[in-house]
């Protein structure tokens, strides 16, 4: 059987405060107190932005040993260069500080724009291009160019392991055999993405890991899930951990439901972590 990690897409939000976040706790303290009720987070900050190695390494420090996190990649990569000649950029991406997370790393995640169409050569190259271990990412990384320097570079890892990707297409033309068969080639998984319906949900299983997004029940980004909604998410949970490790993460952040959903699904599955097992210091 899989793992099953349940969590939050981000967790700096100012309507949190007062509300998951007690009121007056330290925004320093946020990750930490979000960590210790959930069992994994998704940083999407990467997304608009290269991070620095002190932030990745104080995400880190802040979070309880078993911790995982997901990794949101470069919007340049993916919507600004629609994954066309994006080497250099992917070498920028791994040198940002990515590794310093250690064994806290998880999947990265990758997610196309809505109008980019299935490419079988553009998608196998960019495929190809992904590094399988921190190890083949700490050798990319020492291809950065100089928009990355001093401080801002880290091209080590303190370990080789397995490095998972996954992809969350937003075009319904990569539901198909084809696509989804060159996924399972290079061992990509496919996201499965709850929008409303704006978006495919590809319940399909391509690698080893079942990533999960779930975006809102019927109002993208702001509703929250009914309780019969997360005993189904909680029972396809259990099926995907059959044959893969499973990720989930709620998105459903504008009305501040993502945290209080990601707690109530992880104690139908029996696996919220017990408060007070982070750091408060971080």
């Amino acid at each position: 059987m899989g793992a099953i990690r349940v969590g939050i897409s981000g967790w700096s939000y100012p309507r949190w405060r007062g509300d998951f976040y007690p009121r007056g706790l330290p925004q320093r303290q946020e990750l930490a107190y979000a960590a210790e009720r959930m069992s994994s987070i998704e940083i999407n900050g990467s997304f608009y932005s290269l991070q620095r190695p002190s932030s990745y390494a104080a995400w880190r420090d802040a979070t309880p040993g078993d911790f995982v996190f997901a990794v949101k990649g470069g919007r340049y990569i993916t919507h600004m260069k629609r994954l066309r000649d994006v080497r250099t950029p992917l070498a920028n991406f791994f040198a940002s500080g990515v590794l310093a997370l250690g064994p806290k790393l998880g999947p990265v995640l990758w997610q196309l724009p809505e109008r980019l169409e299935y490419d079988g050569a553009l998608v196998r190259d960019f495929y190809a291009l992904l590094p399988r271990t921190t190890g083949a990412a700490a050798a990319l990384a020492q291809e950065h160019d100089e928009k990355l320097a001093g401080d801002r570079v880290l091209i080590e890892a303190d370990d080789d392991r397995p490095l998972r990707h996954v992809l969350e297409f937003r075009h319904r033309s990569f539901c198909s055999d084809e696509s989804f068969a060159l996924m399972r080639e290079h061992g990509i998984g496919a996201v499965v993405a709850d929008s409303p319906g704006r978006w495919p949900e590809a319940d399909v299983v391509t690698s080893d890991v079942v990533h999960v997004r779930l975006h809102g029940h019927t109002e993208l980004y702001a509703s929250g899930y009914s309780a019969a909604s997360l005993d189904e998410w909680a029972r396809r949970c259990r099926e995907w951990s059959r044959e893969a490790d499973v990720f989930v993460y709620f998105d459903n952040d504008a009305r501040g439901r993502a945290p209080h959903d990601a707690i109530s699904l992880l104690e139908r599955l029996g696996r919220r972590p017990p408060a007070g097992s982070a750091r408060q210091d971080a």
